[in-house]
């Protein structure tokens, strides 16, 4: 049985029962009961000339459609009391090849509509465009398996009375799938690959820059994992990476990509980050670095999205490009800038970490070790911590030789 097919081809299956009338939750259950039928039935090899019943590996999808529309049915019956539904009893329609149109996008619509929260969208998404279990998103996000069915069942109730055919937003679901790439891996599932998996899904029925920005963006990352950790599981910051480990063809086609929607002159957020992560990529040494193109595309990046994040990425860049005092002086503009920032602390958690390293660039290392110190605390992860706490003590190390 290909799991990989059946996820594939899930979102589909689920498009053709909402488009039909049935309402998405019940919909999405319908399509999973017929998920674990066919991985009860299908053989291991869907080739055609592997099984003698012919039909599921001939179309698949249809399969599984009529499955779905059947299981729904069945649960409609049981229903008495949604007298609605009870007409569609006798509309089922004849099993055959699945329909060709497709409705995939719009489920990507319904998945973020903005009546979710983001961590809803997210689950919504990996489990109906996905195809992932309520199991397997759970263990993703390292919650307990009824915690998210719990989250998963309030998502589909929202959605349910939102028509299939109304637009939907393009950024959004971008943002979506960013928040899904930036998880990583956890459990048995890789979210980062499940993400750029589903990017793909969706760049190939919507023609957007921005869409395509966001898979280069994913490719030219993901393209650094393996060099991302030691043996050991602890961080290596980029300048010390061994690039030889990164993937040459993730890079070379994040970076096709990107050029294409540049030439569309229809600029955006991700096709700016692209940009600056491609400039990484075409670095062979740190040194090579261009940092004052760099320092351009973020200029740009703040144009688009005033983002105090953005303006703090900047601001190591600027350190780069123009030497640490300038990186400060642009930190310091974004501490008059932000009306949050307060004499307790800035509210980003990597601002911290941010000054320690441009003072350590400076050569003031007492103050670098204590805000790395400091940093260590604000950490959003345990790697992270540990990265931070190493930088203080070598720090302290060599001021105490």
């Amino acid at each position: 049985m290909d799991e990989v097919l059946l996820r594939s081809l899930t979102p589909s299956v689920l498009a053709v029962l909402v488009r039909r009338g049935a309402d998405f939750a019940a919909a999405e259950d319908a399509v999973q009961e017929a998920l674990v039928e066919a991985v009860r039935v299908w053989p291991a090899d869907l080739s055609p000339s592997s099984s003698s019943r012919g039909y599921p590996m001939r179309d698949p999808k249809g399969w599984l459609v009529t499955v779905a529309w059947r299981k729904f049915l069945d649960a409609t019956r049981a229903d008495a009391a949604r007298r609605r539904r009870e007409d569609l009893v006798d509309e089922e329609p004849v099993p055959g090849p699945a329909p060709a149109v497709d409705d995939t996008l719009q489920l990507y619509f319904l998945c973020a509509h903005p009546s979710l929260t983001p961590s809803s969208a997210v689950a919504l998404t990996l489990r109906a465009v996905g195809g992932l279990t309520t199991r397997q998103i759970a263990q993703a996000y390292l919650v307990p398996e009824a915690t998210m069915a719990q989250r998963i069942s309030r998502a589909k109730r929202t959605v349910s009375g939102v028509r299939f055919d109304q637009p939907g937003d393009v950024a959004t679901v971008l943002r979506v799938l960013y928040l899904v790439f930036n998880e990583g891996y956890s459990g048995d599932v890789d979210l980062a690959a499940e993400a750029i998996r589903l990017t793909r899904q969706l760049a190939a029925r919507v023609d957007h820059p921005e869409v395509a920005g966001l898979l280069a963006l994913m490719l030219l990352h993901h393209a650094r994992r393996a060099a991302r950790t030691a043996p050991d599981g602890s961080l290596v910051p980029l300048a010390e990476q061994d690039r030889g480990r990164w993937d040459t063809a993730s890079i070379a086609e994040g970076v096709e990509i990107l050029q294409a929607a540049l030439a569309r002159d229809r600029l955006g957020e991700f096709q700016a980050q692209a940009a600056i992560a491609a400039l990484h990529a075409d670095a062979p040494t740190v040194e090579e670095t261009d940092w004052v193109q760099i320092v351009e595309w973020y200029d740009e990046l703040v144009r688009l999205t005033d983002s105090p994040v953005v303006r703090l990425n900047r601001a190591v860049a600027v350190g780069e490009a123009d030497g640490p005092r300038a990186g400060l002086a642009a930190l310091a503009a974004l501490d008059d800038s932000s009306p949050s920032s307060s004499s307790r602390g800035h509210p980003m958690p990597r601002h911290t970490a941010v000054a320690a390293y441009l003072h350590e660039r400076d050569g003031d290392l007492e103050t670098a070790a204590r805000l790395y110190a400091e940093a260590a605390q604000k950490a959003p992860n345990l790697a992270e911590r540990d990265h931070l706490t190493r930088q203080a003590a070598r720090l302290n190390a060599r001021r105490t030789r």
